[in-house]
This record gives C-alpha cells, sequence and structure tokens, in this order.
C-alpha cells in the first residue's frame, strides 16, 4: 500500500500541486495538511480518497502560489468624504481653495494599493479545479499501488502453497497412522503401569481412547484445506482482498495452534512451527495489500 502520486495545474493567477503519499495501515487514515483558506476542501477530500482506497494512511499536501500578483486601487470613501467635508468648511469660512482630485487621493489613508482577491465565482472554479486535479492524483497513487499490489498477490500465492504442502505433510505424516498412535499409547500405558501396580489397566486403556479421539487432528486439517482454497480464491480475483485474507490469516494460525498443542508427535509438531513461520510471513505481507 505504499505509493507516491503529484500532479499540478493552473487556474487564472494561481498554480496548484497536489502531492499523495501513501503507506502501510489496517484501515483507511487520511491526513491533510492545506493552505490557509482551503480547509472548506477537507470533506471533498475525504469522499474522493475513500471512493478508491479502502486501507492505508494517506498523507495528503496542497501546495498552492501565484503566478502573478495583480495590485488594485481601493479608495476608502468614508475618509474621502470626511475630507470633502472638512474642505467645503474651510472653503466656505475661510476661502480656502477645494482640492483637486488628484490632491485629495494623494493624502494618506484616501487610496490604497491591495492584491486582488477572489470573488466567489473564481474561488468556486478554483475549488472544482482542485478537486478534479486530487481526482487524477489519486488515480495515479491507486495504479502505483495495484502495480504493487500485484508483485506482493505472487508473494502471498507462493505462501500459500507452502501452507498448502504443510498441511499435506502433516495429513500424511507417519506418525498420524492409527499404529504409530497405538504403539506411542501402548509406551506410555505400559510405563505407567510398571510405574504402579494399583493402577487400572482398564481404567487406563479407557482413558488411552479418550486421549487418542482428542489428539486427531482431521477436523483442523479440513479446516486448513477450506482456507487455502479460500486464500487462493481471494488472490485470484479483482477488487481489495486485505482485510479477508487478514481474516484468513487469524483462522490459519488459530488451527495451527490447535495442531501443535494437540500434537503428541516431534515431527508434527515441527511442521506445525514451520507453518506458524509461513503464516507470520503471510501475515506481514498481507499489510502491503489494500
Amino acid at each position: 500500500m505504499t505509493g507516491f502520486a503529484r500532479e499540478k495545474g493552473q487556474v487564472a493567477n494561481v498554480d496548484w500541486v497536489w502531492e499523495l503519499r501513501s503507506v502501510n495501515g489496517k484501515g483507511l487514515d487520511i491526513r491533510s495538511r492545506l493552505p490557509t483558506g482551503m480547509d472548506t476542501l477537507e470533506q471533498s477530500i475525504r469522499e474522493i480518497l475513500s471512493k478508491k482506497f479502502k486501507r492505508g494512511s494517506i498523507q495528503v499536501n496542497l501546495l498552492i502560489s501565484r503566478s502573478e500578483v495583480f495590485s488594485v486601487p481601493v479608495v476608502n470613501h468614508q475618509i474621502l468624504e470626511n475630507i470633502i467635508q472638512l474642505c467645503d468648511e474651510l472653503q466656505s469660512k475661510r476661502g480656502y481653495e477645494k482640492p483637486t482630485v488628484g490632491e485629495l487621493l494623494s493624502l494618506k489613508g484616501v487610496l490604497e494599493i491591495q492584491d486582488s482577491v477572489f470573488d466567489e465565482a473564481a474561488e468556486a472554479t478554483l475549488h472544482e479545479a482542485l478537486k478534479a486535479g486530487l481526482e487524477v492524483t489519486a488515480c495515479s497513487l491507486a495504479e502505483m499501488r495495484t502495480t504493487e499490489g500485484s508483485g506482493v498477490a505472487k508473494i502471498l500465492a507462493g505462501q500459500v502453497m507452502q501452507l498448502a504442502g504443510l498441511v499435506k505433510s502433516i495429513e500424511l505424516n507417519k506418525a498420524r497412522s492409527p499404529d504409530a498412535i497405538r504403539e506411542r499409547l501402548k509406551f506410555h500405558i505400559e510405563r505407567l503401569i510398571d510405574a504402579g501396580s494399583s493402577l487400572d489397566e482398564q481404567r487406563l486403556h479407557q482413558e488411552a481412547v479418550v486421549l487418542a479421539a482428542k489428539a486427531d487432528l482431521q477436523e483442523e486439517i479440513d479446516r486448513l484445506k477450506v482456507h487455502v482454497e479460500s486464500a487462493r480464491e481471494l488472490l485470484g480475483g479483482d477488487g481489495p482482498v486485505g482485510r479477508k485474507l487478514d481474516f484468513l490469516a487469524q483462522e490459519f494460525n488459530r488451527e495451527c495452534n490447535t495442531i501443535c498443542s494437540k500434537s503428541n508427535a516431534t515431527e508434527i509438531t515441527t511442521l506445525g512451527l514451520d507453518m506458524k513461520l509461513v503464516i507470520d510471513q503471510f501475515r506481514e505481507q498481507l499489510q502491503n495489500l489494500e
């Protein structure tokens, strides 16, 4: 889920640049850094990105600058009216000549030069252009993440194949044969009988049957086979599958733990530990998948 995308554009005298950075994350976490006055874009950013991404931590950065700055004269009419009124009073009382327009405008505070600002229509046009630009940037990021995801999917498929092989090895292991189980139980029972003559041999055999039933791994093996097929179907399909595979990884781990705890044969325990290692690698790679 890592990636970077950058797009730039221009509206009137405004240059803009969108930058999107994505890293791994279990859910979708969107964080934005916007210029002053652009906070109203926050909701649009979340809506646009939420449609394209389901997982990952995405940092959004918007840069804005003006390629040209236009200056416009602004008259402070209140100050101008006060000065004209004062000039009228002085002219009527003292006979002073009235100042010219140029003289009035040259007085401090009457005329100010300000940078041009967007009106509402121009601001709306800018916002629409920015949202369209973000759509393009998000598509570029999604394409990069898809390319990465294809590579990750191949790795995951290989790990699922390893898990399938380990499940088959456990299922076919000679330590699971009835004869092997019978020999192990017989050995332990004989040791218990030799250790204490007061022990009831018939009761020991009954307990041995119960323990043998509990030690059967077929249910766990069957569930693991189903999980393997489910993982293969998800990896072969389209659309986001990261969350579903996360759940399957938990199920893989649960069945593997049960096999290790129920196993009474070193060979099967070793295979179970090998499986746990592959499952951990599988879960780690899932962090890179949408």
